[in-house]
């Protein structure tokens, strides 16, 4: 079970493979910008900044991918209800039915298993499902929660709340999924454009070395590729958050 979702603990290859490609982007500005690879020593506290970037991005997918999952979840606890079953048993049911289609090591998978976990623990079902919409800090869930609790409390239809909250949470994953499919050429174009001053000046390094040279190895050249450096970032910041659009 995850006890915050809003913060994502790496696993070692992933806190490898995220070292590396910060070290490997050191090295490539030290060498392309100012022909000095020992400079990404230097430029080694920046690692932090890009740990916490893919950190942040880590986290963002995998709460994605929970409401992408949570969709399922309520669909199958819906079918459940409508097949007669109680609502604790529904949550077992719908388990089963997740289970067809999900890994046991899937987020929605542990969660209704926590959840079953918990009502086999006499903990009300309602503190079950607000227990896990604290933790994922999804607006859906969070919802679901508090029309859940409502109708349990004022013995509303659960069968046809769930399946309107079903309904109205999988009309926003569309809308979510026509956006994402949208802007997702664009974000290919803008990692591209991040990539260009890169292969730029690895092309006039090895093509035309010499016209590049007055910019190395002294004060005047190097203070002005820092200055491009830092319009180079600036310029990315700014891209980045043109494209992270969020529904």
């Amino acid at each position: 079970m995850i006890e915050d979702y809003d913060v994502y603990h790496m696993n070692k290859k992933e806190f490898l493979v995220c070292l590396f490609k910060g070290f490997l982007l050191c090295l490539m500005v030290s060498f392309l910008f100012y022909q000095n690879i020992f400079l990404c020593f230097i430029l080694s506290p920046y690692l932090y900044f890009f740990y916490k970037k893919e950190q942040r991005k880590m986290t963002e997918d995998r709460k994605k991918k929970l409401s992408l999952e949570f969709l399922d979840g309520i669909h199958s606890l819906s079918v459940a209800l409508e097949a007669g079953y109680s609502v604790e048993n529904a949550f077992k049911a719908a388990i089963k039915d997740l289970g067809l289609m999900y890994s046991n090591e899937a987020l929605i998978m542990k969660e209704f298993q926590c959840i079953v976990s918990q009502i086999n623990h006499n903990i009300p079902i309602e503190v079950a499902i607000a227990e896990f919409a604290n933790r994922s800090k999804l607006e859906d869930v969070e919802c679901f929660s508090e029309v859940f609790k409502t109708a349990k409390r004022t013995g509303g239809d659960l069968v046809a709340i769930i399946k309107m909250t079903s309904k109205t949470i999988g009309e926003k994953v569309e809308v979510m999924r026509e956006i994402e499919t949208l802007i997702t050429a664009k974000k290919m174009e803008a990692n591209i454009m991040k990539l260009v001053p890169f292969g730029i000046l690895g092309y006039m390094l090895l093509g035309s070395p010499q016209f590049l040279k007055p910019l190395y190895h002294n004060l005047l050249g190097s203070l002005f590729m820092t200055v491009l450096l830092g319009i180079y970032l600036v310029l990315t910041k700014l891209v980045d958050k043109i494209i992270a659009i969020r529904v």
